[in-house]
């Protein structure tokens, strides 16, 4: 299709034709649109040149349209109406009327410990609507994000894209895990004890080693790591009825316990704590519909 050249088109015009429409005269044309009868009058040599019609002829005191005018006439109405009510004025979101899909991105630990719940806030406050949960970690979240459309993402991220703003959610803490039926061990666990149990890990990134490991090295220890995993299901699992020990967030513990019976304590050697943090799209930071998203996270969460 041929480009179209627009350099002679001006919304005025047709507010202008539309006025001049409906009065059949230049002066109250004039007043309705707030200028002079001679802007007016420039106004419609403008229109007539850029339709390629006189678009007006006086009859007696009155402006009469030409047929081509009144040929164009509901167009130009149909078109100020779309701008008027659905380009200029700006929808208010509505979540109980909401019936799209929530996209909500969470590293697999969020999503263990946060999924069924955000899914039951979401239900009661937007019922017509579907909740979609994507795997996401450090590396990929920009990407998930951009594919997908994620309304938000909700981990243990690092070094944020500049694209995004971060909101602080809570700290976490870490516990060692284990099965009391297996191991038993009073209410503290001494660093040589630690050492001497086989330990299972949550690896994002299928190591074998972590800064625990570094940390033990320096002390003047080494652990004896036979598992690895990148999901906390999978590691749960692998606590269950094994002599394995494996040091988890202290949320996911506090789960495992009530549900599974597993046995936390504090680790023998200071581990760092991590910041849960929510990622939205800077672009999105004022749009009602992200506003409600990271209300129900931060309800759910905090």
């Amino acid at each position: 299709m041929k480009e179209f050249n627009w350099k002679g088109v001006d919304l005025n015009l047709l507010v202008a034709f539309q006025a001049l429409y409906q009065t059949h005269s230049v002066s109250l044309a004039a007043q309705r649109c707030f200028v002079s009868q001679s802007a007016m009058s420039h106004t419609l040599q403008r229109m007539r040149l850029l339709f390629d019609d006189p678009l007006f002829e006086r009859v007696g005191s009155q402006m009469e349209p030409t047929q081509h005018a009144q040929d164009i006439a509901s167009v130009i109405d149909s078109l100020l109406m779309s701008i008027q009510c659905d380009l200029l004025v700006k929808k208010h979101f509505s979540p109980i009327e909401y019936s799209g899909v929530w996209k909500i991105g969470l590293t697999d630990y969020a999503e263990q410990l946060f999924a069924p719940a955000l899914y039951d806030s979401i239900k009661q406050a937007s019922p017509l609507a579907q909740v979609s949960f994507y795997n996401v970690n450090r590396s990929n979240y920009v990407d998930i994000v951009e594919q997908e459309n994620l309304d938000v993402v909700i981990g243990s991220i690092e070094n944020i894209n500049r694209r995004f703003l971060s909101e602080h959610l809570y700290t976490e803490q870490h516990l060692c895990l284990f099965d009391p039926q297996v191991i038993t061990t009073n209410d503290a666990m001494s660093l040589d004890e630690f050492v001497g149990h086989e330990h299972a890990l949550v690896s994002p990134d299928g190591s074998l080693q972590t800064q625990v490991d570094k940390r033990l090295h320096k002390l003047g220890y080494e652990r004896q790591v036979k598992v690895a995993s990148r999901n906390f299901l999978t590691v749960r699992r692998l606590l269950l009825g094994r002599a394995l020990v494996c040091i988890v967030p202290k949320r996911f513990a506090q789960m495992e316990i009530e549900a599974h019976g597993l046995k936390a304590i504090c680790p023998p050697l200071e581990i760092p704590d991590f910041d849960i943090s929510l990622l939205y799209l800077k672009a999105n930071q004022h749009e009602e519909k992200s506003l409600f998203m990271r209300a129900q996270v931060k309800a759910v969460v905090r």
